[in-house]
């Protein structure tokens, strides 16, 4: 039963990897994007055909909920959920092409489709754990979108493996599968009474068997320069550069405070991107931190930092927009 569950998970994950489901932070549909309910409709078969039952889809929340039935007889046990999101990041996730590497044996692998891209064990020294195990790549010029199409195969698959083991006793369990959790938009629109659970673990990330009882607060961060634009025989004293006003911005961060420099329970701010020219420039960031202190001084220094560079060269220079994505249970679980 093992050997054919996982090939029945291994399956699932691949053909869901194939669907493109890339949100897009610019649509103000829900779902953002076609592809997510066309995923959706696809699991809202699967999960019918699987014997869930209260299996329903909702255009208030945008989430599909399904239940797989207690088999046992005491009905007061508390029922358990598990969440997965259908949406994959902002890459590209056209004709997304799944390669499978059975009996992973340690070494560098080359991506058929993006013959000068790598992926280096000695970058990656996890890869080392994974040999003999059965490893699944992209084609090397998409995303993959393993995260999160391998919780929904697992979900599945459990769903398969109890449907095909009666004898393995389990309360109600409910599964939900939500849209556009990569644009931190999707968790807060599930409906609870449409989840009747006391609580539940969400499939996402992570080494098996780790479980997190807490995440980090989360907020991504969109910073605008306005700069004065003068011809440059004329400048002195008048033009206000504002793809140097964007540099200067980054150089002011906190230099510390960067993903390659954190680990564990410490916070950071990421510069996603910097684009522009000298009349106008855009800086992305995304700010992460356990701690929620430190979370609402990270966010602080980032609207000081907007306020000294206005005061500098003018209001109206530089203007920020954050936009919460989402806080941590921790707190509330402490």
């Amino acid at each position: 039963m093992i050997a054919y569950n996982a090939t029945y998970i291994q399956q699932k994950f691949i053909d869901y990897c194939r669907i493109n489901t890339r949100s897009d932070e610019r649509s103000e549909a829900v779902p953002t994007t076609l592809g997510q309910m066309v995923l959706l409709k696809t699991l809202e078969t699967e999960l019918h055909q699987l014997g869930l039952t209260a299996v329903s889809y909702s255009d208030a929340d945008a989430y599909l909920v399904g239940k797989i039935t207690s088999n046992l007889k005491d009905q007061t046990v508390v029922p358990l959920g598990f969440v997965a999101h259908v949406d994959t990041a902002d890459y590209p996730a056209d004709n997304v092409q799944p390669i499978v590497h059975p009996n992973y044996d340690g070494r560098d692998i080359h991506y058929p489709a993006a013959p000068d891209r790598v992926l280096s064990s000695n970058a990656f020294p996890a890869l080392q754990a994974l040999i003999g195990q059965t490893l699944i790549t992209g084609s090397g010029d998409t995303l993959l979108g393993s995260d999160d199409k391998a919780g929904i195969a697992g979900l599945l698959g459990m769903a398969k493996y109890l449907q095909a083991n009666p004898q393995v006793p389990h309360g109600d369990v409910w599964l939900a599968f939500g849209p556009d959790e990569e644009i931190g938009r999707g968790a807060e629109r599930l409906i609870a009474s449409r989840f009747p659970v006391e609580f539940a673990y969400t499939l996402d990330n992570g080494q098996p068997g780790d479980i997190a009882y807490e995440t980090f607060n989360a907020a991504a961060a969109t910073v605008t320069f306005n700069g004065t634009v003068v011809h440059p025989g004329e400048a002195y004293g008048l033009m206000v550069n504002a793809a140097l006003l964007a540099s200067q911005f980054i150089q002011q961060l906190p230099a510390g405070l960067v993903p390659e420099k954190s680990r564990g329970y410490q916070g950071f701010i990421m510069v996603l991107s910097n684009e522009g020219n000298v009349d106008k420039a855009e800086v992305k960031l995304i700010v992460r931190s356990f701690d929620t202190a430190e979370y609402k001084a990270m966010r602080a220094h980032l609207r000081r930092e907007v306020a000294d560079l206005n005061a500098q060269y003018g209001a109206g220079h530089v203007s920020l927009t954050l936009q919460e994505q989402y806080r941590s249970p921790g707190d509330v679980i402490k």
